[in-house]
């Protein structure tokens, strides 16, 4: 049997059904797979370098800032500027976008990404990842933030690395999603895992229980019937995870199927959820979308949201279809008032996350 390809070969196999192609997507998704190679001998050294340490810093996000974020971030815009792809990037670790020199070539694309996720994992040695989404660029002028405002529909490829016992890249350019294990040996990324694909049903779920008491009724009624287990409503027995690491749940995810949700609630009332629209809600819907899964915010299709800032945050909730989809019927049940969750028994009962209602 002929040996998989890697990542280079699959992208020209890939672009020949583009006979009009100029080669500068593949340059560009090349040049992502570099930088992501080297964050992941960044991370792979961990406490052996003095980098690895924290450093006294928070990001634009105002949030606390590993320096591995900053040398990540840095690897990515390196790789990247100079490659003739790119009229601009953004970035998490960035306020604002970063357009290419006037000294370089400038490309079709804009690249928004998350340099480094779950790096507060990083000081115990959980796996942490990189998360992109590649747009076409506006022609004829100057890039801007505004630039970055399209709706998740318009991306052109995503995906995101994982820093794991193995380092994968996991990429969709429309067309399924594809696997990618990096051979150290080799310097190469190698399709490993071709066509991943998300089962309908699941039986595992994801959600930081302890900001339990600020979600909406919805959520709280989805989580409490998964909990309730083989004598609840589901009739089925659920396993609750987190990782707090989107990379490493999303990845699971896409191996071996469940939901993933990062629910709108009441812990800050500022923000409309935790996640990033542009660099994380926006690539992991797609890939989950290309994969067979589904993703929404609970009340639309995450794909279909109509961006308003760069650093602009929205709940997410996304894995296997059947499950995502019963989520939001949830929330249209509740906001039309058809839904009184509360008038059932197993939600006057005292539960793991919340007293009785009476």
């Amino acid at each position: 049997m002929p040996s998989p390809p890697t990542l280079t070969k699959f992208l020209i196999r890939e672009r020949r059904r583009y006979p009009n192609s100029t080669g500068d997507f593949n340059s560009l998704l090349l040049d992502v797979a570099a930088a992501c190679k080297l964050i992941a001998t960044a991370v792979a050294r961990g406490p052996l370098d003095a980098h690895a340490e924290f450093a006294a810093a928070t990001n634009v996000q105002g949030e606390r800032q590993h320096r591995l974020d900053a040398i990540a971030n840095e690897a990515m815009l390196a790789s990247c500027e100079g490659g003739g792809s790119l009229a601009a990037m953004a970035s998490e670790e960035m306020d604002d976008i970063c357009c290419v020199p006037s000294s370089r070539s400038k490309g079709r694309y804009l690249l928004a990404f998350d340099p480094l996720d779950g790096s507060s994992n990083i000081d115990v040695n959980v796996s942490v990842g990189t998360i992109f989404s590649v747009l076409r660029a506006a022609q004829g002028k100057a890039a801007t933030g505004a630039d970055f405002l399209q709706p998740g529909t318009r991306q052109v490829a995503a995906g995101y690395a994982i820093y794991g016992p193995a380092s994968m890249l996991v990429l969709t350019i429309g067309r399924g999603v594809q696997g990618f294990t990096f051979e150290r040996a080799s310097g190469e990324f190698i399709l490993t895992h071709p066509a991943l694909c998300i089962p309908p049903d699941a039986s595992e779920f994801a959600i930081n229980a302890s900001n339990s008491r600020f979600w909406e009724p919805p959520v709280q009624r989805y989580v409490d019937e998964c909990l309730a287990g083989r004598t609840g409503p589901r009739g089925a027995d659920f396993n609750m995870r987190w990782i707090a690491s989107m990379v490493a749940e999303v990845h699971r995810i896409l191996i071996r199927g469940g939901v993933f949700m990062y629910p709108k609630d009441t812990k800050d009332t500022q923000k409309a959820g935790r996640l990033r629209l542009l660099y994380e809600a926006n690539p992991m819907a797609m890939l989950v979308e290309q994969a067979q899964g589904a993703a929404s915010t609970g009340r639309q299709r995450l794909l279909d949201v109509q961006p308003s800032s760069l650093h602009e945050r929205v709940p997410v909730i996304l894995g296997s279809r059947n499950e995502v989809e019963r989520i939001a019927r949830y929330h249209g049940e509740f906001d039309s008032g058809a839904d009184k969750p509360f008038d059932s028994p197993l939600f006057r009962a005292r539960t793991l996350f919340r007293q009785s209602m009476s």
